[in-house]
C-alpha cells in the first residue's frame, strides 16, 4: 500500500512513521539501555512474565554449555512435540519446531524429520551463537510446544500464528497478526513472506492484510478469506499487552503473543525495537497514535484505563 506512495510528503500526510523516527524520538527517548537485556533474552523475559502471573509457555530445560549438550534426549524424552530455540536470538533464527513424534521419529511441521544428532547440532549452534544477536555466545532454550487454537484453523500454514502489539506508555497502539507460509517456511516473519493482519484495537477482528508489502484477501496456502479472522479472546489479550509496560519498564515495546488452545492467551517476547511493517498491515501510520498518547503528559492510568483509551482512539473500520 505505502510502497506505492513515493512521495515523502504522502507518506507523512498519513502518519507513517519512519525508521530514523522511531529509533530517535521513541526507542531512544523511551527505553532505558539498561533494561535491554530483559527483552533480549527470551529466558530472563520468562522470568519477569512469571514473576508478573504473565503466562507463558512451559520451560522444559535449559542447556547452557557444550558439556550439556547431551543431555536434549532426556530433556525431550516422552514430549509429543516441543520447541528448542536461543535465547538471544532476534527475528525468528534458530526456532526449531516439532509437532509430532512417533516411534522415536520426531517431525518438523512440513513433515521434514529430526533425529537426536540433529537436536544436538542445533544446540551446539545456538551455544557457539550462530542466531543471536551480534553473535554472542547463548543458552538454549527449550519449551513445551503451544497448541494450536482451532480458531486459526485455515489462516496459518505449517506455523502458530502470533500477535503483535505495539504498546507506548502503556497503551496499546497497533496491533497485527502474523500467519505463516510456505513462503515464510512456517515462520512468523513478514520480510520472508508470512501474511500481515491488520487487527483491531476494539474488536480484535481483522482490517487489512498484505504480503511482501501487498495487499492480499485470502491467505495464499489455504485460500481461507482473511476478513473472517477474528481473534478469540482479544480483550484478554489487549490486557496483557498493556500490562507488559509495568512488567519490563520500556515505554516503547512490541508484544508477541500467541493463543493457546488450552492456556488461553498467552506471552512469547517482548521486543524493544519492533519493526514497521505494521503500519502496511493495519494501512494506518503510527505517528499520530503516539503523538496522541505523548499529548496526555504522564497521567498515571491502569492497564484497563489505557486499554480503554485505546479501544475509544484508535479503532479502525476494515478495509480488507
Amino acid at each position: 500500500m505505502f510502497g506505492l506512495l513515493a512521495n515523502p510528503f504522502k507518506l507523512k500526510a498519513k502518519g507513517i512513521m519512519g525508521m530514523n523516527k522511531r529509533n530517535g524520538h521513541y526507542i531512544g527517548r523511551y527505553n532505558k539501555r539498561s533494561l535491554y537485556p530483559l527483552v533480549d533474552n527470551k529466558l530472563k523475559t520468562k522470568i519477569i512474565a512469571e514473576d508478573a502471573q504473565v503466562t507463558v509457555p512451559a520451560l522444559i530445560g535449559v542447556i547452557s554449555s557444550q558439556a550439556e549438550v547431551g543431555k536434549v534426549a532426556e530433556l525431550i524424552k516422552g514430549r509429543s512435540g516441543f520447541v528448542i530455540k536461543p535465547a538471544k536470538g532476534s527475528g525468528g533464527k534458530g526456532i526449531l519446531v516439532i509437532t509430532k513424534v512417533e516411534h522415536d521419529r520426531y517431525y518438523k511441521p512440513n513433515g521434514a524429520e529430526e533425529t537426536h544428532d540433529d537436536f544436538e547440532r542445533h544446540v551446539s549452534n545456538i551455544l557457539a551463537g550462530l542466531f543471536s544477536l551480534g553473535g554472542a555466545q547463548d543458552v538454549a532454550v527449550i519449551e513445551a510446544l503451544i497448541e494450536f487454537d482451532t480458531a486459526f484453523d485455515g489462516f496459518s500454514y505449517e506455523g502458530v500464528p502470533d500477535v503483535r502489539v505495539i504498546v507506548f506508555k502503556g497503551f496499546p497502539v497497533m496491533a497485527m497478526m502474523r500467519l505463516s507460509t510456505t513462503d515464510s517456511d512456517g515462520k512468523a516473519n513478514l520480510h520472508q513472506g508470512a501474511v500481515g493482519v491488520g487487527i483491531d484495537i476494539g474488536s480484535g477482528k481483522a482490517l487489512h492484510a498484505v504480503q511482501f508489502g501487498l495487499p492480499v484477501t485470502h491467505h495464499p496456502d489455504t485460500n481461507r478469506a482473511l476478513n473472517e479472522l477474528e481473534v478469540p479472546q482479544w480483550d484478554t489479550l489487549i490486557r496483557l499487552a498493556a500490562s507488559c509496560y509495568e512488567m519490563s519498564g520500556l515505554g516503547y515495546l512490541g508484544t508477541d503473543m500467541v493463543l493457546d488452545r488450552d492456556k488461553g492467551p498467552m506471552l512469547l517476547e517482548l521486543n524493544a525495537r519492533p519493526g514497521l511493517a505494521i503500519q502496511v498491515a493495519n494501512g494506518a501510520g503510527l505517528l499520530p497514535r503516539l503523538q496522541l498518547v505523548e499529548s496526555l503528559g504522564d497521567k498515571k492510568m491502569t492497564p484497563e484505563q489505557r486499554v480503554e483509551f485505546a479501544i475509544k482512539h484508535f479503532s479502525q473500520v476494515p478495509t480488507i
